[in-house]
């Protein structure tokens, strides 16, 4: 039997290596009885089995009366009930175009997520599948090129699913991956509009020249941006890496998880963030060496088995690749300013994500994994 989770002694992802703790309490068995108590369908709190290592919320998987859960608690900065209710509407059309993922409960008044004081939180049934990478970073490479392979099959299916989910983009919000910059007729424009909107994050970077750094990875990478506009727009998952898949004992994807960033973009946007998952950033400045490109080309090639991908499609991925991360980066960084007041991480997230991570791809590994990209055959 699975030990009871001890809150504790639970530490979290932070922006490096090391776990840290908790910016969000853990969740304690108190609080998950008096809200699961708000879902009728949950039962009744029996125990907390573990609580999840991921830094933005805070979710435990629980046991009561009729099976495990997974319970989520996000502040109200950062997921209100109608943000929640974007990222469930998602999910629900996935599940009903057969896409494998987790099954909502509803509360008392018919939502699926409820607010109590400064939270919300979601329930949902524990998904099945084994959760092989759940102590894993976000940025972690497969554990095989199968693995990898899979994830690209699964992707597509998600875009396929996707392809007529018409809901218009989500609301602003901190910690969503939208996608208004890079497809921007002027791209600089539209960063400056996303900083101005956000006081903090402006206040922030009027510390450092963060238009002229822009403007210079803008300017060396504008050929990966031509034709964004006219890529077919879907709803996309956005944060697609070995730790938001459940799997089979088999290898293959089971379960897809974490619809938290999931927003409007298109299909090579979401292949391309995909990829920069895969880069196993947090090695950098150690070694450069940080990217398998026979997983990409799996990962490439499971896709294609299912949505066929062009020579202009791989030539698009690889051109937008060193480019994908910036608004997200840019969204971890107002959080770090408007929500948490976290400076440093801040800095890491426009330093180190936004711009410093362009500059890998212009290193020799950087360059053959690019060149991969195009060669790839579909």
């Amino acid at each position: 039997m699975a030990r009871a989770a001890d809150p504790d002694a639970h530490r979290v992802h932070g922006m490096g290596e090391a776990l840290e703790a908790p910016v969000w309490p853990p969740i304690t068995a108190a609080e998950a009885a008096a809200v699961i108590a708000r879902f009728p369908a949950a039962g009744r709190f029996a125990a907390l089995r573990w609580h999840s290592p991921r830094p933005f919320s805070a979710a435990a998987l629980i046991n009561t009366d009729r099976g495990a859960l997974l319970l989520k608690r996000h502040h109200r900065s950062i997921r209100s009930v109608a943000a929640l209710a974007e990222e469930h509407r998602f999910i629900a059309h996935l599940a009903d175009a057969g896409l494998p993922v987790p099954q909502g409960l509803a509360s008392d008044d018919g939502a699926r997520a409820v607010a109590i004081g400064s939270s919300c939180y979601e329930l949902h049934v524990a998904a099945p599948g084994i959760d092989l990478y759940r102590e894993r970073q976000s940025w972690t490479p497969y554990l095989s090129h199968d693995h990898a392979y899979a994830a690209g099959v699964m992707l597509a299916r998600l875009h396929e699913a996707a392809r007529d989910y018409a809901a218009p983009p989500r609301a602003a919000a901190p910690l969503i991956a939208s996608y208004t910059i890079l497809p921007a007729p002027d791209p600089l424009a539209a960063a400056r509009a996303y900083v101005a909107a956000r006081p903090r994050l402006a206040a922030f970077l009027a510390t450092r020249p963060w238009q002229e750094q822009l403007a210079a990875v803008l300017a060396q990478h504008a050929g990966g941006l031509a034709g964004l506009a006219d890529q077919p727009s879907l709803w996309t998952h956005n944060d697609w890496h070995p730790s938001n898949l459940l799997w089979t004992p088999q290898g293959t994807v089971r379960t897809v998880i974490d619809f938290g960033l999931a927003d409007r973009s298109c299909a090579v946007q979401d292949i391309a963030t995909a990829i920069e998952r895969m880069l196993n950033w947090l090695d950098l400045p150690q070694t450069d060496a940080i990217a398998d490109p026979a997983a990409v080309t799996a990962l490439l090639a499971g896709y294609a088995a299912v949505r066929p991908l062009g020579a202009a499609d791989r030539a698009t991925i690889a051109r937008l690749l060193p480019l994908s991360h910036l608004e997200f980066a840019l969204s971890e960084a107002d959080y770090f300013t408007a929500v948490v007041d976290d400076p440093a991480a801040a800095a890491l997230a426009w330093d180190g994500y936004a711009i410093g991570h362009v500059g890998w791809f212009a290193t020799p590994p950087g360059r053959a994994l690019l060149a991969t990209i195009h060669g790839t055959g579909g």
